[in-house]
């Protein structure tokens, strides 16, 4: 499955109706405990912050997202979520992957809050070269560990 990343931010959630549906698509099927708030709530005030949500894309649809947190140095990421229809085929594996490339491309570091990850995502995050900092509270991805980031 060919799987492309695409940014989504305040201006393309506004201008893009597809993005809107395909947003809500995929954080309604997240369990409820994975969102602090009702979804369309939680991608509102997630992009009216300035942050964005990088996107897993096939053809035309977003399939999965994970939402993403900047600062001069570091992406944070948390929520991530795939549609149920595409779950268990490596979409949020290779979204992660393209996260992480992207984030190496602008010289910016990768962190996950180690205490809001549900015992999967902290496996897939340790399998994809995540390791948690020296205190435990946070996963960092060491691109040295990932192909073609040395």
């Amino acid at each position: 499955m060919p799987v492309t990343l695409q940014q989504v931010d305040q201006d393309a959630w506004e201008a893009d109706a597809q993005i809107r549906l395909d947003l809500i698509r995929i954080f309604t099927d997240a369990p409820p405990e994975r969102l602090p708030l009702p979804v369309e709530e939680f991608i509102r005030t997630h992009l009216e912050s300035g942050h964005l949500f990088s996107c897993a894309r096939f053809n035309d649809r977003l399939l999965g997202a994970v939402a993403v947190k900047l600062d001069q140095d570091a992406w944070w990421l948390s929520n991530l979520c795939v549609r149920k229809t595409t779950r268990r085929r490596g979409v949020g594996s290779r979204l992660l992957a393209l996260v992480s490339e992207a984030a190496h491309a602008q010289g910016r570091r990768l962190f996950a809050d180690s205490s809001q990850l549900p015992v999967a995502d902290q496996l897939l995050l340790t399998r994809l070269g995540y390791r948690l900092t020296q205190d435990g509270d946070y996963f960092e991805l060491n691109l040295t560990t990932q192909g073609g980031h040395q």
